[in-house]
């Protein structure tokens, strides 16, 4: 039986994986700097068959049990009334239609990655920063989302957890255990390298489809445990994904109410790729008996963000 960390030794994790100062005290990129020319490269190299499978979930604006916010958009002009009527004459010359969109992205819903000013601990950011400077008036003044303004391309690397389980899913609160991350390496030939986007699959996605959405925050969700925590900063991971919001609750724990996103963020400085789709991309890795595969993820150049929706487009 596995023996998992009290929250005493994760909270330790804060010092013994903390990455504060590794690239210099004035890094703002984390494990983002993993990814180096050689290791895109290499990823680049996996494209062979020019196959491209998205793993992004639809933004919809309806509503649900594990929707916090919905997004808004309307259209600002439509295709309505420019059809030619003989009797007003023929349409304007210029016919568009156009749209308004936001989002509240942060949540269980919506695809996207998180920067390293998203969370906090004991008042404190990445790298030692006050948690001060992001601000409701200008938002991150430091580590926004445009660090990474030149995108992500990287080996990307699936560990399918219901199909080591022999499962359809994890349910709510059962959590992904290391030795099942390594088991899952053994059981699919592949193995996580520096400079990775690990995406761990619950299949929670799949559970909504069949059998619908639950409230997330009230019933819990799954993830993966706090002790896969040392296994990323081993294996010196650039990105950790997952078809949820890596949010696993650990019930014993007061002081920690999310550990992969605080001690991974702030200690670590990793970033996280929340909510995405990863049952197209699992069909796809499972056809091939192929798990690794380039992976591309785009944010959007918002001035202060702390993170942006994201496509991520695995390439085969």
């Amino acid at each position: 039986m596995t023996n998992l960390p009290t929250q005493e030794e994760v909270l330790e994790y804060f010092t013994s994986l903390s990455n504060w100062g590794r690239w210099g005290n004035k890094d703002e990129l984390g494990t983002m700097n993993h990814i180096t020319p050689k290791t895109r490269l290499r990823a680049a190299m996996l494209a062979s068959e020019g196959v491209t499978v998205s793993c992004s979930r639809t933004l919809s604006n309806a509503t649900g049990p594990d929707v916090t916010a919905q997004p808004l958009h309307y259209m600002v002009e439509s295709g309505e009334g420019y059809a030619h009527d003989e009797k007003v004459g023929p349409p304007r010359a210029s016919q568009t239609a156009t749209d308004f969109f936001g989002v509240a992205f942060h949540g269980h819903t919506v695809t996207h990655i998180d920067s390293l000013s998203h969370f906090f601990f004991n008042g404190q950011m990445y790298n030692g920063r006050p948690s001060n400077l992001v601000s409701t008036r200008y938002g991150a003044t430091v580590e926004s989302i445009e660090v990474i303004q030149g995108g992500i391309l990287a080996r990307g690397v699936l560990l399918d957890i219901p199909r080591l389980r022999g499962s359809r899913w994890l349910e709510p609160g059962d959590g992904v255990l290391r030795e099942e991350l390594e088991a899952a390496e053994i059981a699919q030939g592949v193995h996580v390298d520096p400079g990775d986007v690990l995406l761990v699959r619950t299949g929670q996605l799949r559970r909504r489809a069949e059998i619908g959405a639950w409230n997330i925050t009230a019933e819990g969700g799954t993830g993966t445990h706090a002790n896969c925590l040392p296994f990323y900063h081993e294996r010196s991971i650039a990105v950790l994904g997952s078809d949820t919001g890596n949010s696993l609750v650990h019930p014993k724990f007061d002081k920690l109410a999310n550990p992969t996103h605080q001690v991974g963020i702030v200690a670590m400085g990793l970033w996280i790729l929340d909510n995405a789709d990863l049952e197209g991309l699992a069909e796809a890795c499972a056809q091939r008996g192929k798990w690794e595969f380039m992976m591309t993820i785009n944010p959007l150049r918002i001035e202060g963000a702390t993170g942006s929706p994201v496509n991520p487009i695995a390439v085969f």
